[in-house]
């Protein structure tokens, strides 16, 4: 096995490595990846033979954290040491940690950087809803029930007045509030310029209040 720098004939095949890390959740072509000269970002492949079987990016994590450099991993996780050591022998100057993103549903890259010792730093929650046997009919009454009391889902608009952005920051911290925790969970709070920019939703609504007035009202998906 080598370790390699990525070349554009790699494009279907890193994709393909990609796309099944993150099973299936989103879906990568081959045009999303591209030879480039940009040393802050270094993808490199494993090949075997003549087959790439993983491969390994490194890139500015960002401005949630600026000082850090992200490492992120597919493919055969027999590869992802030597991949990893050629990424950190790469690495670019001037910055001071290195984190790696991962779910408890891509154990491949999760136990390596367990193995590697990689502590977990910070942790969020969530949940993935089964739909393929939901039913609406169970919730018929239910939902004739809150129509009656004066409740209805609607696309909160773009210039909603500043009390129905209240009201959903409101719900967005009582939300997080019941989320679980752990050492390395954080709270990790929207600011209410945050929320507007990012949040796109619909909210129920009890006419004429705004959004979760009286505690009657609940956030729904757009």
């Amino acid at each position: 096995m080598i370790v390699r720098s990525f070349r554009q004939a790699d494009a279907p095949a890193v994709a393909r490595l990609v796309t099944a890390s993150v099973r299936g959740q989103w879906s990568y072509t081959p045009q999303q990846f591209r030879e480039s000269s940009d040393l802050l970002r270094v993808r490199l492949v494993a090949e075997r033979g003549s087959e790439v079987v993983a491969t390994a990016h490194l890139s500015p994590f960002g401005p949630g954290a600026p000082d850090a450099l992200r490492l992120d991993l597919a493919g055969d996780p027999a590869a992802f040491l030597a991949l990893y050591l050629a990424e950190w022998a790469r690495r670019p100057p001037g910055f001071t940690r290195l984190l790696g993103v991962t779910r408890e549903d891509w154990p491949e890259a999760g136990a390596f950087f367990q193995v590697a010792g990689f502590r977990n730093a910070w942790q969020s929650w969530g949940a993935h809803l089964g739909l393929r046997d939901f039913s609406p009919a169970r919730f018929a009454r239910l939902e004739e029930r809150l129509y009656l009391a004066g409740y209805g889902p609607e696309r909160l608009p773009a210039h909603a007045p500043e009390a129905d952005w209240a009201a959903l920051s409101a719900l967005h911290l009582l939300g997080l509030a019941d989320a679980p925790r752990n050492p390395a969970t954080t709270p990790d709070p929207l600011t209410l310029a945050d929320l507007r920019d990012t949040v796109r939703r619909g909210a129920g609504r009890r006419r004429p209040s705004s959004p979760g007035t009286g505690g009657k009202s609940w956030p729904a998906r757009g």
